[in-house]
């Protein structure tokens, strides 16, 4: 058995993982690394034997602008065992390499755990710590400006224009990632629930399933005030999630509840910084998940 790690840009190993990761949580890496949209963020620490990776922990960089203070954090992210190596302690080896390589180079770890995986997180040395989640009931008006309107994923000016704000970004949060083009494009490079504003030169992402529609992700080069793009969305609702801390100059028209991460996921730490995260009520931006 032997320990490998960042080798996203190698064919073999990585194909050896995206195996790994299609049995265990099914998702494959491979059109986001080969269409160039990975950038090096994600860096997986595996143990192979005879060319099979058997158990993987990925290190994410996480680079934050929080409350107007730079952050670097580290996210550990898809922790995952081949059935047939399980309960031999191989991913608790993995996530202490990965603890130890990091712990001094950042501000902190953090990771969402599975539910049934809390006392192996707790094991290891980590916190549970909690979230706030914020709506608003701030109603479209059809009469301001141009409607949010799905982009055409066949428009490739308008997903390169899309690409090239991802990474020339306002900040729109009071917790924003700003290393954010891999992950935004690992969930958008489809251009899936991708709208355009033209008036007010925006993007948002939004999904729109159910009664409550989730505002995932502001996305424009000048920053536009939560309101002019809520004005501007073309469907109902009663109040609208976001997916993200609204900022500073939008907090009075959002209201923060208390987010233990529902049926999905608990959010674990190691380092004191990351105490902030309940103490100023933060919630990690939806799309920053990896």
């Amino acid at each position: 058995m032997e320990l490998v790690k960042n080798y996203m840009l190698d064919d073999t190993l990585r194909y050896a993982l995206n195996e790994l990761a299609k049995k265990t949580f099914w998702i494959d890496f491979e059109s986001w690394v080969t269409d160039g949209y990975f950038e090096g963020d994600y860096i997986p620490y595996s143990f192979l034997e005879n060319g099979k990776i058997i158990s993987n922990v990925s290190a994410n960089r996480m680079n934050f602008m929080q409350n107007g203070v730079a952050k670097k954090y580290i996210q550990i992210g898809t922790v995952m065992t081949d059935e047939a190596y399980r309960n031999k302690g191989l991913a608790r080896r993995l996530i202490e390499y990965v603890a130890d390589r990091y712990r001094d180079e950042c501000d902190g770890i953090y990771l969402f755990a599975n539910l049934d995986a809390l006392d192996f997180y707790h094991k290891c040395g980590f916190a549970e710590v909690t979230e706030y989640r914020y709506y608003t009931d701030i109603k479209p008006d059809k009469s301001t400006g141009s409607r949010f309107v799905p982009v055409d994923p066949s428009d490739e000016a308008m997903k390169q224009k899309y690409m090239d704000t991802v990474r020339n970004s306002a900040i729109n949060s009071s917790f924003e990632q700003t290393n954010k083009f891999g992950l935004q494009l690992f969930y958008t490079a489809g251009m899936d629930n991708v709208y355009y504003a033209e008036d007010i030169d925006c993007f948002i992402v939004m999904e729109t399933e159910g009664t409550t529609p989730d505002l995932q992700s502001v996305i424009c080069k000048d920053r536009v005030g939560l309101e002019e793009i809520l004005k501007r969305l073309d469907v109902e609702y009663d109040k609208c999630n976001l997916g993200f801390v609204p900022h500073a100059k939008d907090i009075d028209i959002c209201t923060a509840v208390r987010y233990d991460g529902g049926d999905d996921y608990r959010l674990f730490y190691l380092g004191d910084e990351l105490k902030s995260i309940s103490r100023d009520k933060l919630y990690f931006p939806e799309l920053s998940h990896a």
